[in-house]
């Protein structure tokens, strides 16, 4: 018998053991290895920087504490948290002067750059409802969003100004604001920019601007901010149909930034710079480019996308401590022909997320070597944009690659004040340790609900658990593995890709009658998806064509390989067997 067989031979029998037991009696054994398990050197419980107040009073108070100190780096441009608290002041004030009232949400269509975090600011001190919006987002994709989020005022970039001025008519938009990406850079930057940033892109007629941003005048009183009030919107895919917006309040970002310095999420040197490249409109990023710095009083070198020798520059010329990436990035990294040209010494908690490259002991053993023992590479743990993303450490758990040795992936104990239960998937019954089945949430951060869709609320919120359809265990040490995705979500790039969504978006093409999406491993993306489309009666449409309107209607990392069918496999309610279609399509040739 094997060692994996062994293993899990006493996993069934423990789990055989306690099959009796109530939920109240597993949820405290599971509580109680995980006390046993809790490291030394992380706190137990949550505590709050400046107390439990908006983040947008926190703005004010670093602004008060520490007017100069700098928060956002960005190509060379320092904006110090007084800057940032006057640039957000005025984009609450021009919010309020074109009368939004609180609960009115305002989308935010930008790559990472300082005015995101100063919009994101602005809103929340307004009143207002942050929606943020992909940039690679086409036609059919941001019509839905704006229709579905119901905002009427936007902050975009230039780049992308052309397609809100086609969808604006179609969507509940009254007013945009433009600004370009290199609106702050200095002319001579501190770090290498990516190709075609300073490419001009000419404004578009009727649009306001950044500067009329920056110059309205500030209002003799601000509206008072309720912690619990709708603050944001995050848009997750799903299993089913167009993605849901997920109602987050500033109580949950509050926890979320001051759980993930409670647990040791950016380090022990608490003032640490982060450098950091992923997209702000995502949850993660906005977690760590944008509530991060702000919470806890330290700076962010942002980056509008990846690049590794604006990353060894920035870590170097800013003393970075925290960095943030796919272990394919690190690889990167490691390989650059100017990795030994930049000292990387003050690098302390380097974060990996693996998508097509999985984290091993070689990676962090080859980290250590060249960059010192003090930067332990580790893997940046588990969350998903419901519960605002971080709800699990890994802190603490590198000694003798113990996090590495255990079953994958190993995602560390709940964040102080969050929960984890593994629940059968057709009961909802809880499971004891060692049982496999579908991880459950339960956590301060949980999103409100989905908006306007209380059938999918009342699905995944059950009892104050997120049901999250992921499949997990939780091991004898009372820490979380992921044992897989969502049943049909893709990772392309590291991108989150439903197929649902990519149908549902097919079906608005009028030469597909019925479309079925999966995946296929892919060596460069991690997963592509492979649409098989059969075509109405009569339709001439070629794949390259429907490819070419999928271009035009979708993200680029979401646009499918097209296979067209005379028939698809169904069961005998209906419904397609994308299994065979799997098979069929991977099958040796």
């Amino acid at each position: 018998m094997t060692l994996d067989e062994t293993r899990n031979q006493g996993v069934q029998e423990h789990v055989e053991q306690h099959a009796t037991q109530s939920e109240e009696q597993i949820l405290a054994d599971i509580a109680r290895r995980q006390q046993e398990s809790w490291p030394a050197s992380v706190p137990r419980e949550v505590t709050y920087e400046l107390g439990e107040i908006p983040l947008s009073d926190y703005v004010r108070e670093r602004a008060r504490l520490t007017p100069d100190a700098i928060a956002i780096v960005f190509y060379g441009y320092e904006m110090t948290f007084a800057d940032l608290d006057r640039q957000s002041d005025q984009v609450a004030a021009y919010l309020l002067a074109n009368g939004l009232v609180g609960g009115d949400r305002v989308a935010v269509m930008m790559q990472n750059c300082p005015q995101f975090i100063a919009a994101f600011y602005g809103i929340l001190k307004a009143g207002g409802v942050h929606v943020p919006v992909n940039p690679m987002f086409q036609e059919a994709e941001l019509i839905y969003e704006l229709e579905d989020s119901g905002a009427e005022i936007m902050f975009a970039l230039d780049s992308v100004a052309g397609l809100v001025a086609k969808v604006q008519d179609r969507t509940p938009l009254r007013m945009v604001v433009t600004t370009s990406i290199d609106e702050f850079v200095p002319d001579e930057p501190s770090m290498p920019l990516p190709a075609g940033f300073t490419d001009a892109v000419p404004p578009v007629h009727g649009m306001g601007r950044w500067a009329d941003v920056l110059a309205t005048p500030l209002p003799e009183s601000w509206p008072k901010i309720d912690l619990d009030a709708l603050a944001a919107l995050n848009y997750t895919g799903g299993t089913t149909g167009m993605p849901k917006g997920c109602e987050h309040t500033q109580r949950h970002m509050l926890y979320t930034a001051a759980a993930s310095k409670s647990s040791r999420f950016f380090g022990e040197n608490e003032n640490s710079a982060t450098v950091s490249f992923l997209p702000v409109f995502w949850i993660a990023g906005e977690n760590v480019g944008v509530l991060n710095p702000v919470y806890s009083g330290t700076t962010c070198v942002l980056l509008t996308r990846w690049d590794p020798l604006a990353v060894l520059t920035g870590i170097d010329r800013y003393n970075v401590g925290v960095t943030i990436g796919t272990v394919d990035n690190y690889i990167e990294l490691m390989e650059h022909p100017r990795f030994g040209d930049f000292d990387l010494s003050s690098v302390t908690a380097p974060m990996a997320m693996s998508f097509v490259t999985k984290m091993g002991p070689e990676f962090r053993d080859r980290w250590r070597d060249l960059v010192g023992g003090q930067s332990v590479l580790h893997e940046a743990a588990y969350g998903m944009t419901e519960t605002h993303t971080s709800d699990s450490f890994v802190h603490g758990f590198q000694d003798g690659n113990y996090d590495l040795n255990q079953r994958p992936v190993f995602c560390g104990l709940p964040m102080p004040g969050t929960a984890f239960k593994i629940a059968d998937f057709e009961t909802g019954a809880a499971l004891p340790v060692g049982a496999e089945g579908e991880i459950c949430v339960k956590t301060p951060s949980l999103l409100t609900s989905y908006w306007n869709k209380p059938e999918a609320t009342a699905a995944a919120l059950r009892n104050g658990w997120l049901h999250t359809g992921d499949i997990g265990q939780i091991g004898e040490d009372g820490c979380l593995h992921f044992l897989g995705r969502s049943k049909e979500m893709l990772k392309v790039n590291g991108m989150s890709v439903f197929p649902s969504e990519i149908e549902v978006l097919l079906s608005k093409h009028p030469d597909i009658e019925a479309a079925a999406v999966i995946g296929t491993p892919d060596p460069k993306r991690g997963e592509m998806p492979v649409a098989f489309l059969l075509l109405a009666d009569g339709a001439t449409a070629d794949p390259e064509a429907i490819r070419a309107w999928c271009k035009e209607n979708m993200a680029t990392y979401k646009v499918p390989l097209i296979e067209i069918v005379d028939k698809m496999p169904l069961t005998d309610t209906g419904k397609i067997k994308k299994h065979v279609l799997a098979e069929r399509y991977n099958a040796p040739a």
